[in-house]
């Protein structure tokens, strides 16, 4: 698989300097935790479980959790987590089926022995379990399940917490509670493929609901404990994890207090006017600021549950010519004493000490994401990607 895979393969060229890299679920972790993307959640309950997989890898999706926690009322789980097998299973038997990255989200560790008991051979359809409400009491159980169902099967496995105990967003208890996630998730560092942040649930704890003219950013509270998480668990000294932006919840406004959030002028250049009412119609111009606002704060993927929101992520993943450029020179190797350069793009310092990380991390974007043309923005891939071409 590789992102913008459904993309022709000449429009694809005509895109990218760099072409983003082709990967399999077998893929080191490294490269895995960079290319999530967009991972979109849909209930295990789906009737047509198999075919909607097929359907969204063959439109872009790289990444899915099948859910049997809070997607699905508590009297649907039996009958969730046997219409997963069957599907899960139907999928292992069609040969050459291009999957995503499959990601079932449990409720409790028993399931996980469980699920992979009755999965037999089809459990290598799966790359892992997504962890509810994580900490370090509740977490390790899971864990530990996790690692025994890997060492019974000799498939890896890959755990993807998710931070959304109210211990987080309290103020007098989420120092110690970051602290016992990461002892938690340190100890199984190799089998943690990211973090995931369940801001919806954080919003729960005061009754607050981020309306579709706001970002995460714009409720304090939740802001405040993003910042708190990437700065315990997302460092970039060799301590950290991959740590994925919250979920957009909005598909279509009815009304509007505020102005569109997207600029004209990056439309009117490509021609793509209508592209832009439709961003804007479905809510998506909000998206687009919150998944800018996630990799400024140090987020890098997100949480979907709409397959139109997928789009727009891996659109603004790409890593754009003036960065790769930026990261290229400050890594060089003549570069390693340090010292300060002029862009090459002449409008800005490159620091080369202090920039360093962030070259590092710019780089295993572009190779999981690709790098785009000189002249290639973001409005070229969102079109490309709608419609399968650009501008001629």
């Amino acid at each position: 698989m590789r992102h913008f895979g459904h993309i022709a393969p000449e429009v694809r060229k005509r895109l990218f300097h760099q072409e983003p890299a082709t990967f399999t679920a077998d893929s080191p972790a490294r490269l895995l935790s960079a290319a999530l993307g967009a991972t979109l959640y849909s209930p295990a309950t789906r009737p047509n479980l198999a075919d909607d997989i097929l359907k969204q890898a063959a439109n872009g999706v790289v990444s899915m959790v099948l859910c049997l926690e809070d997607s699905i009322d508590d009297a649907d789980v039996p009958a969730g987590e046997e219409n997963l097998v069957r599907h899960l299973t139907d999928l292992a038997g069609r040969p050459g089926a291009d999957l995503p990255l499959l990601f079932v989200r449990v409720r409790a560790p028993e399931q996980i022995p469980d699920l992979v008991r009755r999965l037999g051979a089809a459990v290598r359809t799966l790359s892992g379990f997504v962890l509810p409400k994580f900490t370090e009491e509740r977490g390790i159980p899971f864990l530990e399940a996790l690692a025994d169902a890997e060492a019974a099967t000799g498939r890896r496995l890959f755990a993807m917490p998710v931070l959304e105990s109210p211990d987080l967003l309290y103020l007098e208890s989420r120092v110690p509670a970051l602290e016992g996630i990461y002892r938690a998730v340190d100890k199984y560092r190799d089998r943690v493929l990211a973090l995931r942040l369940g801001v919806t649930d954080f919003c729960s704890s005061y009754g607050l609901r981020r309306a579709p003219d706001m970002t995460a950013y714009d409720v304090q509270i939740v802001a405040s404990v993003i910042a708190d998480v990437v700065n315990t668990l997302g460092r970039a000294d060799g301590t950290g994890f991959t740590v994925t932006g919250p979920v957009w919840e909005y598909f279509r406004v009815q009304e509007r207090m505020f102005k569109p959030q997207l600029r004209q002028s990056p439309f009117l250049e490509v021609q793509a006017a209508d592209l832009r009412a439709r961003l804007i119609e479905h809510a998506m111009d909000g998206l687009l600021r919150e998944i800018s606002l996630d990799q400024a704060n140090g987020l890098l993927g997100k949480t979907c549950i709409h397959p139109s929101h997928v789009l727009p992520v891996h659109a603004l993943s790409v890593v754009s010519h003036e960065e790769f450029s930026d990261a290229q020179d400050i890594l060089r190797p003549e570069r390693g004493g340090g010292g300060v350069l002029r862009s090459s793009y002449t409008n800005k310092m490159n620091e080369v000490k202090p920039h360093r990380a962030w070259a590092e991390r710019t780089l295993l974007r572009a190779e999981a994401f690709g790098v785009a043309g000189e002249e290639t923005g973001f409005v070229d891939l969102l079109a490309a990607g709608l419609t399968g071409d650009v501008r001629a």
